[in-house]
């Protein structure tokens, strides 16, 4: 009778029991709060039972979730261990997967190298049972301890089914709950801490302030190349990599994937510049190795730029604009580097947006004009083309041209819109003149980097002259040295190329000026060369000028490519050009830009006849 009691009684307590856990559950509690509740409660129908519940580590070792009734040092002992076929009962359960009763800790051979832990407090028998998770993984072991030798009896039996169930549903949900927050706050592709994450750790070290700390932004570059190239799976290779090459340089420093191409590395303890530097060196070093995908090369380059942490009363926002200002100076200055940030960076940022602020305004009122500086045969004063340039009508009236607001041309967005109303006024002006019957020949149009970034230049600019039924044979696509050599190589030639074979023609200007050199005329498609001005105002008196532009003259005819020298002010620069072989030539001898009302004007005069000579030197006009 008293048998059938207890039974009874333990059924009962077991129901409630899960009820009770099933609650904790659900109201998200620890799985640690959850095991230690359900570890008393098993004593409690047990009272001669000790219980513990271990986790095991995915690299096979146990890890003691809940044992309130093991002295500390014992459970502080077994923390570590490896499971094994003789490792206690708990490691061998969790080995085998299966339950092992060790009726006598003494004489049992599994416990052979354990029970010196166990016999002195009086531990002497203990079965364990593994936890496992849906998937069929041993996740864990349940097991009651008792102080004298025996095995189970039904009802323990019945206990240990049930708190095994019950912990399974616990650990489920624990690595449920986790997998939420490593989605929530770990990047998926690259294995990094996120934005989310990285945002939570800054704002932490921000608001103790009890240590100094620096941050370093890097940027991918490239990355939308890899991806039109060899597809995303490429692109996410690229991505994979440079995590692990970031995460590999030093154990101290704390990598984060913000999105895109953006990392943030945060180091903490280091508020020196110099080892700011020197980390960030390093950084970028580790990133720059080739990798291979299906076959291909590529070779990762990141731009890196940093604050440092300057005490409490700077807000992490301030910190991460910091950095973002000496990142976004990198890479417009200085890629491939490390830029610290400067406190003139934060002036010079407010200036581009009200810039960026100012060119959206123009835009919206329709402010934005072009107009257009002849090109001109220097020996007879015949315009043979028209530079477009965009001016800009200020409030005011004034019309000034937008030299003052190239910051702004570093937004890709208003680069783009600038770019697409020029395309549309110029196509319109050209439509013009061709209906009024003027011997016109062609317009060269200004593009920036950004209008290589999206590939889709070509379609634009078709579009753009088709809808106003302007032949491309009347454009001329101008490209300067910064946008050519800006790492955009391969996509810009692309783009001229495809372009070419439509009609138009490609100019490579402001010759001279960067970092490109006499190979390019031979790789990249270019039918016209547009000299510095620099090398042209100095050419009368400047022998090393001379010498250059000579050698540039005579090597474009031998490539058969024509040359503009840009920037003839004084007519010395006009007969030393042409004494060079240099036909052709646009400055203010002959006319500055103007209004297209005053170019339709200049070309009925002065445009180029079927090669008459109808115009003599100095040709000039005001707007």
């Amino acid at each position: 009778m008293k048998a059938n009691a207890f039974a009874e009684e333990a059924s009962t307590s077991l129901v409630d029991l899960q009820s009770d856990i099933i609650d904790k559950i659900a109201f998200g509690e620890t799985l640690t709060a959850v095991a230690e509740t359900l570890c008393r409660e098993a004593e409690k129908i047990v009272p001669e039972a000790i219980c513990s519940i271990l986790r095991i580590t995915p690299d096979g070792r146990l890890l003691t979730l809940a044992a309130p009734s093991l002295p500390q040092h014992y459970s502080s002992a077994i923390d570590g261990v490896s499971i094994g076929p003789a490792a206690g009962s708990c490691g061998t359960a969790a080995f085998f997967g299966a339950a092992i009763e060790a009726t006598d800790i003494e004489t049992d051979p599994r416990w052979t190298e354990y029970k010196a832990l166990a016999l002195p407090i009086g531990l002497r028998a203990c079965w364990s049972s593994p936890i496992r998770a849906r998937d069929g993984r041993v996740v864990g072991t349940f097991a009651l301890y008792f102080r004298t030798p025996r095995g189970p009896g039904d009802v323990e039996r019945e206990v240990v089914s049930h708190c095994t169930h019950l912990c399974a549903i616990a650990f489920e949900h624990d690595e449920t709950v986790r997998r939420m927050q490593e989605m929530a706050y770990v990047d998926l592709l690259s294995g990094l801490p996120n934005r989310a994450s990285f945002l939570d750790r800054v704002a932490s070290l921000t608001r103790t302030g009890d240590q100094p700390f620096s941050l370093i932004l890097i940027d991918l570059d490239h990355l939308k190349d890899v991806n039109d190239t060899l597809g995303h799976a490429g692109g996410d290779a690229l991505i994979r990599a440079v995590a692990d090459r970031l995460r590999s340089v030093d154990p101290s420093f704390e990598p984060h994937r913000l999105g895109g191409d953006e990392f943030a590395i945060l180091l903490p303890g280091q508020g020196d510049e110099a080892a700011m530097a020197d980390a960030a060196n390093r950084l970028i070093e580790a990133v720059r190795h080739p990798l291979t995908f299906n076959g291909e090369t590529i070779t990762p380059f990141v731009t890196a730029g940093g604050a440092i942490f300057e005490g409490p009363r700077q807000s992490a926002e301030t910190l991460c604009q910091n950095a973002d200002f000496a990142l976004y100076h990198g890479k417009a200055e200085s890629r491939g580097s490390f830029v610290p940030y400067r406190q003139d960076m934060r002036s010079a940022m407010t200036q581009r947006v009200q810039a960026i602020r100012e060119i959206e305004d123009a835009l919206a009122d329709r402010r934005i004009l072009a107009y257009y500086q002849p090109i001109v045969r220097i020996d007879t004063g015949e315009i043979v083309g028209l530079e477009a340039l965009a001016r800009i009508r200020m409030p005011d009236g004034r019309v000034v041209a937008a030299g003052p607001f190239q910051k702004a041309m570093t937004d890709a967005r208003i680069a783009r819109t600038l770019t697409d109303h020029m395309l549309a006024t110029v196509s319109a002006d050209i439509r013009e003149w061709l209906s009024l019957g003027i011997p016109f020949q062609h317009v060269g149009v200004n593009v920036t980097s950004a209008d290589f970034s999206q590939g889709d230049l070509e379609s634009r600019i078709y579009a753009a002259f088709a809808a106003a039924d302007v032949p491309l044979r009347h454009v001329i696509l101008e490209i300067n040295e910064t946008v050519y050599m800006g790492g955009q190589d391969k996509r810009v030639a692309r783009a001229a190329e495809g372009l070419r074979s439509k009609g138009m023609r490609v100019a490579l200007d402001d010759f001279g000026t960067g970092h490109a050199s006499l190979t390019h005329l031979r790789d990249f498609p270019v039918d016209i060369i547009k000299i510095d001005k620099s090398f042209v105002e100095r050419i009368v008196d400047d022998r090393p000028s001379l010498a250059i532009v000579q050698a540039l003259v005579e090597v474009a005819r031998k490539l058969d490519i024509r040359v503009v020298a840009e920037g003839i002010e004084t007519l010395q620069q006009n007969e030393t050009l042409l004494s060079l072989g240099c036909v052709l030539g646009q400055g203010f001898l002959y006319s500055r830009a103007v209004s297209a009302a005053v170019a339709t004007g200049l070309l009925q005069q002065h445009a180029q006849r079927n090669g008459d000579a109808v115009a003599v030197l100095p040709l000039r006009a005001r707007a």
